[in-house]
């Protein structure tokens, strides 16, 4: 992999050479925004994010979209061209933190640089406990199409250990009042395997889930990430470190229950109730497509190029108004990158990665996969793809080594 990993304090040259360019347009084409500020701190969470009292005077929202604002300006120059956006997602971070005007604000700005393409799909990350009929409503009339909402737990004994400020009951009555809004695609993140957390109320935060009528649901198995809150308890002894067999077996009522519910899983860790519910915007991660990541810490990739931005808000606003980029790093993808890359991402998705992006080996590996229960058998001869079946998603990463050899 060819890495420039510059100085923090020297800004990089922003340009991208004329082979990533190439074919830009041609595939599907998203506008990432991070939003990097929170009200409180979750103790599981390592995401470039700051409270209040984390911030000096020199960041805030306003900073922050001017230098938003500014960053979008370059992409463009950068792009020569720049496409429409197929995808925007606003994440973070809590973006719902800004308000209905402030996320108004946002999705204008990359609509006066990119425009949107028809039909685009526009998520917006929200807390529950930040929003309210009207701000569903506000963000609706700005042209948001998409929320996602975080709910991770309806047992306030696990909110408690996650360090969520949300009342159980609010993700739900969110949910109902992003429905009532005009949203037909809404979504609920779920965490399980939490220190603390029982079957039951994991059966019990599904039942939540399902009663929301929400039609995206993503489920993710906690991570605990060195420098949190959650890991120095791990460590100190105060919690046990997540189960690797009752993560499993968490993952597989999950499915259970969403499936018997009709949303069926289109990504390891994602369900939705029809294909127009999916998420196009990861999607296109998952595929490979090119987006530009906007905000503090965000990744960006374009044609085989990737880059990350620094990560304090206030550095970042800073860089910008100098008329510097904000990137603090940059990595030039070479074949073999981009060959594992497809092979890691397009396992994941239900439609499963073709044989014919696998070498000898790779295919080799892949039928005997298959004679193990692994992969489908009947994708793998019919389809010529490479399929994870249900215990294969249990154990997907040791076949993405296996196929990538």
């Amino acid at each position: 992999m060819s890495q420039l990993r510059p100085d923090p304090a020297t800004p990089i040259d922003p340009a991208l050479p004329e082979s990533a360019l190439k074919g830009l347009g041609s595939r599907a084409f998203g506008v990432y925004v991070h939003v990097p500020f929170c009200a409180t701190r979750c103790g599981y969470c390592d995401f470039n994010t700051y409270t209040a009292g984390e911030l000096d005077s020199g960041s805030s929202p306003q900073s922050w979209l001017e230098g938003l604002r500014r960053e979008l300006e370059l992409a463009a120059r950068v792009l020569v061209v720049p496409p429409a956006a197929d995808t925007v997602f606003v994440g973070g971070g809590t973006p719902s933190l800004l308000g209905a005007d402030g996320l108004r604000s946002v999705l204008d700005a990359v609509r006066d640089v990119f425009g949107l393409a028809p039909g685009a799909e526009v998520t917006t990350e929200s807390n529950p406990e930040s929003t309210s009929p009207e701000f569903f409503a506000g963000i609706r009339e700005a042209g948001y199409t998409r929320v996602s909402l975080g709910m991770q737990s309806a047992a306030p004994h696990v909110l408690k250990i996650l360090d969520r400020v949300h009342t159980p009951g609010r993700p739900g009555k969110a949910a109902a009042e992003a429905r009532t809004a005009g949203f037909e695609h809404v979504n609920l993140d779920v965490i399980y395997g939490t220190p603390g957390e029982r079957a039951d109320d994991l059966r019990a935060t599904l039942d939540a889930v399902l009663a929301a009528g929400v039609d995206h649901v993503s489920a993710y198995a906690l991570i605990v990430e060195e420098g949190t809150a959650l890991a120095r308890r791990v460590r100190r002894g105060e919690l046990p470190a997540p189960d690797d067999d009752v993560l499993a077996a968490d993952y597989e009522m999950i499915d259970a229950m969403l499936s018997s519910a009709g949303l069926r899983w289109y990504e390891v860790s994602n369900w939705a109730a029809s294909d127009a519910a999916r998420c196009r915007h990861n999607l296109g991660y998952w595929r490979g497509d090119d987006w530009w990541g906007a905000g503090p810490g965000a990744h960006s990739h374009v044609g085989g190029v990737r880059w990350w931005n620094v990560k304090h808000p206030a550095r970042y606003a800073a860089l910008l108004a100098s008329g510097d980029s904000p990137a603090g790093g940059r990595e030039v993808l070479t074949d073999d990158d981009q060959h594992l890359e497809r092979i890691m991402l397009e396992l994941r998705v239900a439609e499963g990665l073709p044989l014919d992006a696998l070498d000898e080996t790779g295919l080799a590996e892949a039928r005997a996969a298959a004679a193990e229960g692994l992969l489908d058998p009947s994708a793998l001869d019919s389809r010529g793809r490479a399929v994870l079946t249900d215990r294969g998603r249990l154990l997907a990463d040791g076949v993405v080594r296996r196929l990538a050899g």
